[in-house]
């Protein structure tokens, strides 16, 4: 299989980059033209030995800002493990280093668009999850590379790549244009990895925990529900489960993603923002394309509907189950499960209904087995698609639990498990096992939601703490923040990253500069001034009980009123997107 280069050295001249592979016995080095931006490849000799020159890591790609392009790179990487002799790296610090030598070309508010920008690349690129192999695809399952052809083997990284998870995909753009520059681009995930090396019964086997985020509809909790018009559903997420022993392998896969239909959930400085079906758009255009895609890729499919069957998100129960019987389709089978009223009073024990009624069906779907003379014993023919309201927390757990049963049968297959024994007795792996199946909520809910994952007592321990529902509470608290004053700028950061969005080269004004109504800040500053007014005059008593009770009467009807008006005004007072297209603000 064609790999791509692992190390390098980047050597700066005032006209070019020079970034020289590192790798033993290769001579070449992608040269970059500061000025006319154009890659070419060359050798050594070429350097300038004037240069400046420092080592990294990997190139993430290139992207244009208002002062030109920029080059991004990986500067620090760090080990994760090894996955069948390759190794996988979690890419940790980063650098955007300008085309242009000067921004003084700039005017004052290019500049500062310039550095919005910057800081919107940035924002993205300190999100943790970035991960990357030199030598192996990391975006694909052991099942799907398993059953590919001769010609996909001899295809670059880059090429064969699954372009759902290539996060960098939009900034490789013109390295994917020459074919002699593939082995300086390395496709790069964004979820979570970890890998660990476990002991039972004495013998040691390799358990390997994959969630791949799609960059299709990809953003944040409030912003991105629901499916786009192609039926890439938003926070879709792939998680795939590994255990390695013995020269054997085997694999399980699931997958989350919001409810496949045409729905949205704007904050409006509200806790829980009532959820909106889209009245005017035909949905089943967009749901069937999803699942036709789905059933490609996967086989059949069952999905594991998690959300509350009565309230404000009862209509989307119905809506989801109306469609998938609207569709007749046999490989598509739909399960409604209530999470919160089944589990209310602590009863988490009571998931155990919902495992026990999809056995059947997780048997019949079974996993993908190769033994250790590569001959494949079983391959996977169907997947859970679990969702909740924000697939985080609910559907962490469930997965969790579907997961532990199929390494059940996995183990006891290879050998590690006698047959009576079960996974939950072997008590070292069960702490490896919940710590990393938490650690995978953490990661997912950070990406999306901003925060840890809730419920991940239950995941670490397997019952649910005091301790654990008062982190919910402050988890839920920064979600509330972070969802209602600062989602709008990590949502266009992400459509910028991603090529969503791309700045204009003219010298026209950006979306940035749209100005807010009066509203945004008149009547915080009045809010505020009457709720002070209202505490002085509590402190400072007037006169008379009655002349103080009127002056606090007054300024805190004042505070209520304006209060009240900016709640009923929610959205005019949010951080909301500026860059994100129309699609996704619907």
């Amino acid at each position: 299989m064609p790999t791509a280069y692992e190390r390098f050295n980047l050597h700066t001249s005032p006209e070019k980059f020079y970034i020289e592979a590192c790798d033993d016995g290769v001579d070449a080095v992608l040269a970059i033209d500061r000025v006319s931006n154009e890659m070419t490849l060359t050798g050594k000799k070429d350097v300038p030995p004037s240069a400046n020159t420092r080592p990294i890591c990997g190139i993430m790609g290139t992207v244009r800002l208002v002062a030109g392009m920029y080059l991004i790179v990986i500067t620090k990487k760090r080990n994760v493990g090894s996955l069948l002799g390759h190794a996988v790296w979690k890419a940790v610090d980063f650098d955007i280093i300008s085309y242009k030598k000067t921004v003084l070309h700039l005017t004052e508010n290019q500049m500062q668009d310039n550095k919005t920008f910057l800081s919107m690349i940035n924002n993205v690129l300190t999100t943790d999850g970035f991960y990357f192999c030199t030598d192996y695809d990391l975006t694909h399952t052991l099942q799907r590379l398993a059953n590919v052809s001769h010609d996909f083997q001899e295809m670059s990284l880059l090429e064969r790549a699954d372009q759902r998870f290539v996060w960098n995909g939009s900034l490789l753009r013109e390295f994917l244009a020459q074919p002699e520059l593939h082995k300086f681009a390395i496709p790069v995930v964004h979820g979570f990895i970890v890998m660990k090396p476990c002991r039972v019964n004495g013998k040691i086997f390799e358990w390997i925990l994959i969630s791949r985020r799609s960059c299709f509809r990809a953003g944040v909790r409030y912003y991105v529900r629901g499916i786009d018009s192609e039926g890439h559903a938003a926070n879709f997420v792939e998680t795939e489960q590994i255990v390695l022993y013995n020269g054997g392998r085997a694999s399980f896969v699931q997958t989350r993603g919001s409810m496949p239909f045409f729905w949205s959930q704007r904050p409006n400085l509200k806790y829980k923002p009532k959820p909106l079906i889209s009245k005017n758009t035909n949905h089943m255009d967009g749901f069937q394309r999803h699942f036709d895609s789905q059933v490609l890729i996967y086989g059949k499919q069952t999905i594991l509907n998690l959300i509350n069957q009565k309230g404000s998100e009862k209509p989307l129960e119905q809506a989801f189950a109306k469609m998938v019987s609207g569709m007749e389709n046999s490989m598509i089978k739909y399960v409604a499960f209530d999470f919160h009223k089944e589990c209310s009073g602590m009863r988490w024990d009571r998931l155990n209904i919902l495992v026990d009624n999809v056995a059947e069906t997780q048997d019949e779907y079974s996993y993908f087995m190769v033994d250790t003379a590569g001959k494949v014993l079983s391959q996977q023919k169907g997947t859970f698609r679990s969702n909740c309201m924000d697939c985080l927390d609910r559907t962490n757990v469930i997965q969790s639990m579907l997961a532990r049963c199929s390494i059940q049968s996995q183990l006891q297959r290879m050998g590690v498990l006698h047959v009576a024994q079960r996974i939950e007795e072997q008590a070292d792996f069960e702490k490896i096992y919940k710590n990393a199946w938490a650690d995978n909520a953490n990661a997912c809910a950070k990406q999306y939601a901003g925060t840890g994952a809730l419920k991940t007592d239950f995941t670490r321990t397997g019952k649910r703490t005091q301790m654990g529902l008062v982190m919910d509470g402050v988890n839920s608290a920064i979600r509330y923040y972070k969802n209602n004053f600062s989602d709008g700028f990590r949502q266009d950061s992400i459509d910028l990253f991603l090529g969503n969005y791309a700045v204009d080269e003219t010298d026209g004004p950006t979306p940035l500069r749209i100005q807010k109504d009066w509203k945004f800040l008149t009547l915080p500053i009045i809010m505020v001034v009457a709720f002070s007014m209202c505490i002085i005059c509590l402190l400072m008593a007037g006169d008379t009980w009655t002349e103080t009770l009127a002056y606090v009467l007054f300024w805190g009807a004042a505070a209520a009123v304006t209060a009240a008006v900016i709640v009923f005004n929610g959205r005019d007072f949010v951080d909301a997107p500026k860059l994100v297209q129309k699609e996704k603000m619907d």
